[in-house]
């Protein structure tokens, strides 16, 4: 897990209270009472097969609170199939479950927090393709379909293309943070589009007020926050097979189209008076710190990028809706490249597959088996047909919303890219760029970095 994932899944129910499941593998939620997605799992539930006496085991990430609330959706499989359906989660899950793949004693599925490693155990042969099924239900029922798919699409052994990943939990980091009241007493309007989102900056510029509060310390991963900046204009300026071959190298990272992103980036962070403290100050001015600065009054600042987890750097008794909200991070209406979204997220892939593995696969793309977890904790899915009442609170049903109407899903491309260069001179490289040094330059040295690894 990268710094950029500092988010537990309670991030966001700090600002609302949480539900925690019972943590025995209970019920949590009466069959047929609130906004549950009940007659489609019914449905299932009369037709499923009669899987008594078998067990399917689930390993993954999820700790307190999450795997209880995890345990609380298998019951409703169990009740359903008469199988016991066991989570097993650990904080040294990566290291282990390839132990057990090795040694012949996998989990029936594992919950892969990031898809390198699902790759890297597919092209093993430790992992089995999904039913053939769920690519096309998947395109068909997931906002941005096809880039799920892709996304859980590894060769294996052989170099074939499988689909393997099926993704089950995920994060939203194309979010832009503000304080209605500020807005509403500037009579400032959210902004629609990219093109809208820069006219609002200089705007606010122009009415001697400071659009933007960025910070880029993290200790020793300080420069991680301008990396998703970049990424999320990557996928606003480029179509997303070039974000994909940039990610891999495939084109250099000097290439103009990734210069042209990195320059885009500093429109925003380059003048003084754009950026809450000077453009001076972006560098060593703390991440979890840098959006407190909406919340002064004077407000220092009008708006604050940045992903999912951040309300949990918000100061105490901050509510959402009235005291904060986001919006989407806009995409160009002159470009013609729709709503791509950057985030992250778990997929589920099948390492020891048994009748009761493929039923559970089936059950997981039930409406039901999202609405239970979203409604206790912070759980996202671009589920279509999940009812956004049955979520935890407004700003999950707000991310929620953007996944669903997403037309591309990205992963956060640093966390692709080797770890030298994602998690090393891409970080020190936007350092540099926020000091002063062109981007031409710092692209070039970014690219030398990723030549010494070869």
């Amino acid at each position: 897990m990268t710094p950029k994932l500092y988010a537990s899944a309670a991030a966001l129910a700090l600002m609302a209270g949480t539900a925690m499941a019972d943590g025995h593998g209970h019920m949590k939620f009466k069959p047929g009472e609130g906004a549950f997605s009940w007659d489609s799992y019914n449905a299932w539930a009369e037709s499923a097969p009669d899987l008594s006496g078998q067990t399917v085991t689930v390993a993954g990430p999820w700790l307190q609170p999450e795997d209880d609330v995890f345990r609380s959706v298998l019951a409703y499989f169990t009740e359903a199939t008469g199988a016991e359906a066991i989570y097993t989660g650990s904080d040294s899950f990566e290291q282990q479950i390839v132990i057990d793949a090795e040694a012949g004693s996998a989990p029936n599925i594992a919950v892969f927090p990031q898809p390198g490693l699902a790759a890297d155990m597919a092209a093993r042969g430790l992992l089995s393709p999904l039913p053939a099924s769920m690519a096309p239900w998947t395109v068909e029922n997931y906002g941005a379909g096809q880039s799920w798919v892709d996304l859980g699409t590894y060769a294996d052994k052989d170099g074939a293309d499988q689909h393997y990943g099926f993704f089950y939990n995920v994060n939203v980091k194309s979010l832009v943070w503000y304080v209605p009241e500020n807005f509403e007493d500037a009579e400032y309007e959210v902004p629609e589009t990219m093109e809208e989102l820069r006219a609002l900056t200089e705007q606010i510029v122009a009415d001697g007020e400071t659009p933007w509060c960025i910070g880029l310390g993290s200790g020793a991963a300080t420069g991680w926050p301008a990396t998703d900046w970049v990424e999320d204009i990557m996928l606003r300026t480029q179509p997303a097979d070039v974000y994909d071959a940039w990610t891999t190298n495939d084109i250099p990272f000097n290439d103009e189209r990734v210069v042209a992103a990195i320059e885009e980036f500093g429109w925003f962070v380059g003048d003084d008076a754009k950026v809450s403290g000077g453009a001076g100050a972006v560098a060593t001015t703390d991440f979890r710190d840098s959006p407190k600065g909406m919340f002064a009054a004077p407000a220092e600042c009008y708006m604050h990028r940045q992903a999912s987890f951040v309300p949990a750097f918000f100061p105490e008794g901050i509510e959402f809706g009235e005291d904060v909200d986001f919006f989407y991070f806009p995409s160009y209406e002159g470009k013609d490249l729709g709503n791509p979204v950057l985030g992250g997220g778990t997929l589920m892939a099948i390492t020891d597959p048994s009748d009761a593995t493929t039923a559970l696969m089936e059950f997981f793309q039930l409406p039901l088996a999202h609405e239970v977890f979203g409604a206790q904790s912070g759980f996202l899915t671009p589920l279509k047909s999940v009812n956004p009442e049955t979520y935890l609170n407004d700003a999950l049903r707000g991310q929620a919303d953007i996944l669903v109407n997403a037309t591309t899903f990205r992963f956060d491309g640093s966390d692709l890219m080797p770890g030298g260069v994602g998690a090393g001179s891409f970080w020190t490289g936007m350092v540099d760029f926020t000091g002063g040094k062109d981007a031409a330059t710092v692209a070039a040295e970014i690219q030398d970095s990723w030549d010494a690894l070869k």
